[in-house]
């Protein structure tokens, strides 16, 4: 199966915009692209401006919201935690069982995690542990602003501790005006982390689906993780 799944070094960093515009981008290209976010919490799967909502407009797969995003909980918590007050905890058969049943219906999947790489999903199990099962490279998505080389860095190590394959990062919300800061951290995360870099994107004021397809050509290489995956045109 070929894929990528998008992850962050925080929750709110911007991993749904990167991949849903990651996703029409690929659609552009031709590529027959799904999508899949098994966990959202704090709205339902079905409201305009949900991130189910966003990656499926963008992708324009037929997948229903409920083939997307299988488990939903109302309070705007960590899965386990939403689920234990919801009294619903997901196992990870439940999740790979879903996976199963939907990946045979696109070539390429772009999968998105709930908040960072080890934020619990259920009683045993983590994002990274579900990446592991679902065996796709991953995208790291990190904020551009002080602090960041540690958060992106704890990150990649830790993935690479567990055997993840990391296809490369992207960092975004940059500011118009970047301080020190931003314009000096991707040169260290780069070398530090020993992983590429695969676009450094900035802050949108204006927050729409084409401005989110025309930010991602513009600032991000997509053919770079593409190529790496083998991944082709029209394939």
């Amino acid at each position: 199966m070929k894929g990528v799944f998008v992850t962050g070094t925080d929750t709110n960093v911007g991993k749904t915009i990167i991949a849903s515009g990651i996703a029409a981008v690929l659609r552009e290209k031709e590529v027959d692209v799904g999508v899949f976010k098994p966990f959202l919490s704090g709205i339902s799967r079905d409201h305009p401006e949900s991130d189910t909502s966003l990656l499926k407009e963008m992708s324009q797969t037929p997948l229903s919201t409920e083939d997307i995003t299988p488990f939903e909980f109302k309070e705007p918590l960590a899965p386990l935690v939403a689920g234990k007050l919801k009294g619903k905890l997901v196992n990870m058969t439940e999740v790979v069982r879903h996976w199963e049943t939907i990946r045979v219906k696109h070539d390429f999947f772009i999968v998105e995690g709930a908040g960072g790489i080890a934020v619990p999903l259920g009683e045993v199990f983590l994002v990274s542990d579900l990446i592991k099962a679902l065996q796709i490279p991953i995208i790291i998505v990190a904020r551009p602003n002080l602090g960041t080389i540690n958060h992106t860095f704890l990150t990649v190590k830790y993935a690479q501790s567990i055997g993840l394959s990391i296809a490369g990062i992207v960092i975004n919300g940059v500011g118009e005006k970047a301080d020190l800061s931003e314009r000096t951290s991707p040169e260290i995360i780069e070398k530090l982390c020993g992983v590429p870099i695969l676009g450094i994107t900035p802050k949108l004021t204006d927050v729409t689906n084409e401005s989110i397809q025309q930010m991602v050509k513009e600032h991000i290489d997509v053919s770079l993780f593409l190529n790496k995956m083998g991944v082709e045109k029209g394939e």
